[in-house]
């Protein structure tokens, strides 16, 4: 299961900060669980040879919890 503890700390444009929270007010979604799907894709799609857990793989595009 994923541990939930990391915090990870970005810097983005004051516009596109209030856009992407918008947005995800308008999908019912917290910013860090879109952050947390879009990291997931990204290494999902970009891990090449490396052996990914589980519950990593085993995710769906569909997942927008958590």
């Amino acid at each position: 299961m994923e541990n939930r503890t990391a915090r990870l700390t970005i810097l983005i444009d004051p516009l596109k900060k209030q856009i992407f929270e918008e947005i995800c007010v308008l999908q019912d979604l917290t910013p860090s669980q879109v952050v947390r799907k879009l990291i997931r894709q990204y290494i999902i799609e970009n891990a090449g040879d490396r052996e990914l857990p589980e519950w990593l793989r085993g995710r769906s595009s569909s997942d927008e919890g958590a």
